[in-house]
């Protein structure tokens, strides 16, 4: 039996605990690779920012959420994607099929991902399954 196939799109959420626990029900629903893909979209609390900046942070977030995964025996590769989460999702899937896509976001009023309908455009413009996890821990820097 082939792995599922699951694009894990986070990015102030990629290291929290919420992300790990439906990474580990996802596993313990049988065999699955995930690729994390987290958005270079620049920070929310920085009035100047150059693409570099989205990047690094993009990078730092990426780099410790791949450790926490791999901790928990998640088979995971990771991309830095555009600035754009539809475009970097449309990125990632140019490369390769996917079976679910994981959205992992910031709480109601926080994210900028939910006001703009990003679970559904996602959902409507891929027909890929799409679940959302909505967090309800602060982001991380």
């Amino acid at each position: 039996m082939d792995p599922r196939r699951i694009l894990v799109v986070a990015n102030q959420t990629a290291c929290g605990d919420e992300l790990l626990d439906i990474v580990r029900q996802r596993m313990e629903d049988g065999p699955c690779r995930f690729t994390l893909l987290v958005p270079a979209t620049p920070p929310r609390e920085h009035v100047t920012w150059t693409e570099g900046d989205a990047r690094s942070l993009a990078k730092r977030r990426m780099v410790e959420a791949v450790d926490r995964l791999r901790g928990i025996g998640a088979e995971v590769e990771s991309v830095i994607g555009d600035a754009s989460p539809l475009q970097a999702v449309d990125d990632v899937l140019l490369h390769g099929a996917q079976d679910e896509i994981i959205l992992s976001t910031l709480p109601v009023g926080m994210s900028r991902w939910l006001k703009l309908d990003l679970p559904h455009r996602i959902e409507q413009r891929f027909a890929i399954p799409v679940t959302t996890l909505i967090s309800q821990r602060q982001p991380t820097p």
